[in-house]
């Protein structure tokens, strides 16, 4: 026993080979559009300094992105989840573009643990408030893909090989559903749908690997690498059973190292509050909250989702 008498779940802090879920990223067919809902409806921020044309925009979200490139819609087939704060000032952001997004799919809802809103080209996102995910005040927790009954375990069983990552099967709930540890208060979700499985259209999402070559070699050694990027990234986009080969979920993943350029690179996030009516000097940028008093506050532990410890989870379950 310590002698301070303190006892701590070291698991809650694991993390697995999967270090960071940084962007998805999707076509969209209109800049505008894009810049309506993403920047002043969801008052998120166009990075600065890369991709500043009209035929790409990168949007960032806390320590995420999402890269969104003019050609056909794209759609997501699930829904991402976003934490940002104030609430009544997002509602307010949003319903602000009922007008100027009229005659798209644009459309939100509130509800009691989020406000669900639809981009202008059909794109579900789930919008969460900070302490929903531990500590994430503004970010990406996840991202929740649909897919076919009974995939949600051998779909958990490849990542946790393949990548060496932390899984945990959630039977609960309205469906059973594969969670998958992508970083800090990250994963990927995928839930079991009975609906018809929609076409796959080319989208993808980027994870940060801290071991970059085993994952490469057992994807090589089953024929799932798609593209060998460079030095520092490589792609593959069949998640299938381990077992069968049977393929489960189409989805590409953009694969890179953490020695690669342009992991931990800082965002800019902008304090969407301010403007040139109620401007306060030296609040241009978003700055965080506190949450608590101190990191040892007990409110932090009931705060916690499931998905912030799905080590824990599994443990449990066994």
């Amino acid at each position: 026993m310590p002698k301070d008498g303190k006892t701590y779940d070291r698991s809650a802090e694991d993390l697995g080979n999967i270090v960071g879920l940084e962007h998805v990223n999707l076509q969209v067919a209109d800049q505008g559009l894009t810049t309506l809902f993403y920047i002043s409806g969801l008052g998120l921020t166009r990075d600065p300094y890369l991709m500043t044309s009209v035929d790409n925009m990168w949007v960032n979200v806390g320590h995420s992105q999402f890269h969104l490139i003019t050609g056909k819609p794209q759609r997501l087939r699930g829904r991402t989840g976003l934490v940002i704060p104030d609430r009544a000032a997002l509602l307010q952001r949003l319903d602000r573009m009922k007008k100027p997004l009229e005659g798209t799919r644009f459309a939100f809802a509130e509800h009691e643990d989020f406000v669900e809103t639809t981009c202008p080209w059909g794109n579900t996102l789930r919008i969460h408030e900070p302490g929903a995910f531990g500590r994430m005040q503004l970010g990406m927790p996840y991202v929740e893909f649909d897919v076919p009954t009974g995939a949600a375990r051998p779909i958990a069983d490849f990542y946790a090989e393949v990548f060496e990552t932390d899984t945990a099967v959630d039977e609960g709930g309205e469906a059973p559903a594969a969670h998958v540890s992508v970083g800090p208060s990250q994963e990927l979700i995928f839930r079991e749908s009975k609906a018809p499985q929609e076409a796959y259209d080319g989208h993808h999402i980027q994870v940060y690997v801290a071991n970059f070559s085993r994952p490469h070699k057992r994807l090589l050694a089953r024929d799932l690498v798609t593209e060998e990027s460079n030095q520092y990234q490589y792609r593959f986009e069949q998640i299938i059973d381990l077992e069968t080969g049977a393929p489960l979920f189409q989805i590409e993943h953009e694969v890179r190292s953490m020695t690669n350029p342009l992991y931990a690179r800082p965002l800019v996030n902008r304090n969407p509050a301010q403007n040139n009516r109620n401007y306060v000097p030296g609040r241009d940028g978003w700055v965080a909250e506190p949450l608590g008093t101190e990191m040892d506050d007990p409110r932090r532990e009931r705060r916690q989702q499931r998905f912030d410890s799905v080590t824990r989870r599994r443990q449990a379950a066994e």
